[in-house]
């Protein structure tokens, strides 16, 4: 089968909804994917307020949003349908961090983590897709993290549900590429947001995610809208990550034992501070 080469996605006179966009990550793409001229912005957030307040600043329209809810993931993209029209991007940015700690973590903290860091994508395609499919056009981007590619150390609950929204991402882009559908995943590493913090307050978490340099939102909005041009399925705003990938492929026993040092000797030192 020939593949069909699809002309490149532009921003401009497009209908964007953002996820997860009051702010951090999601607030940076809002601001970013305004320079690009697009037809409607969308921004839509647990925190009405903030949504309102990124709305009004970048002439778009706010939708409260509960991500851990497929009712509530339908109702954004009807109310964004009815005021826009049909939606041309769709990033399901919306995430949480989960808990430190391993398979001890509750299992209300995995519900949680597994509703919004994996099924909101779920959801957002499974309500878009037949409708994209029907025009031919569309993009679904999904933001995971480099957790989901190489490990998060410091929390089990978040490095297994990114890992599932990047293969959820994978899967789609094998599945829809050849209807028209575009299909991406935003992996950053540390990217200085609220949800940060948590991981740096534990000593392996913050010696893994300092490895490749902490950046900006705007950073990563920025590789976003290269990302899009290009129609790359992963987005890698740190570049290390992708070599840190081909170690892990090419040899995962010793990546696995470069991690457990990282670990080791993260938290030595951190116990000879204290």
């Amino acid at each position: 089968m020939v593949e069909i080469e699809w002309a490149p996605m532009e921003l401009a006179d497009r209908h964007v909804v953002v996820t997860g966009g009051a702010g951090g990550i999601g607030r940076a793409l809002l601001r970013r994917f305004a320079a690009e001229r697009p037809r409607a912005l969308v921004v839509a957030d647990r925190e009405i307020d903030a949504a309102r307040a990124i709305a009004a600043e970048l002439d778009g329209l706010a939708v409260q949003l509960d991500a851990s809810r497929e009712d509530s993931v339908r109702a954004l993209i009807g109310a964004a349908s009815e005021a826009n029209g049909p939606i041309d991007v769709f990033i399901s940015n919306a995430g949480v961090p989960g808990a430190m700690g391993g398979p001890e973590v509750g299992d209300d903290i995995w519900d949680e983590a597994w509703r919004v860091n994996v099924m909101a994508h779920v959801w957002a395609s499974r309500a878009l897709l037949p409708e994209m499919v029907a025009r031919g056009e569309g993009y679904l981007i999904n933001t995971a993290s480099a957790a989901g590619l190489l490990t998060q150390v410091s929390s089990l609950v978040y490095s297994v549900t990114k890992h599932a929204a990047v293969s959820l991402a994978e899967w789609l882009a094998i599945e829809y590429r050849d209807a028209g559908v575009r299909v991406s995943c935003i992996c950053p590493q540390g990217v200085r947001t609220p949800m940060l913090d948590l991981a740096m307050a534990e000593p392996a978490g913050a010696a893994a995610l300092s490895a490749g340099g902490l950046i900006e939102p705007e950073d990563v909005a920025d590789a976003v809208v290269a990302g899009i041009r290009e129609e790359r399925l992963l987005i890698l705003p740190h570049q290390n990550v992708a070599g840190f990938m081909a170690l892990k492929g090419s040899d995962p026993e010793r990546w696995l034992k470069g991690m457990r040092r990282l670990v080791r000797d993260a938290r030595a030192a951190a116990s000879a501070d204290s």
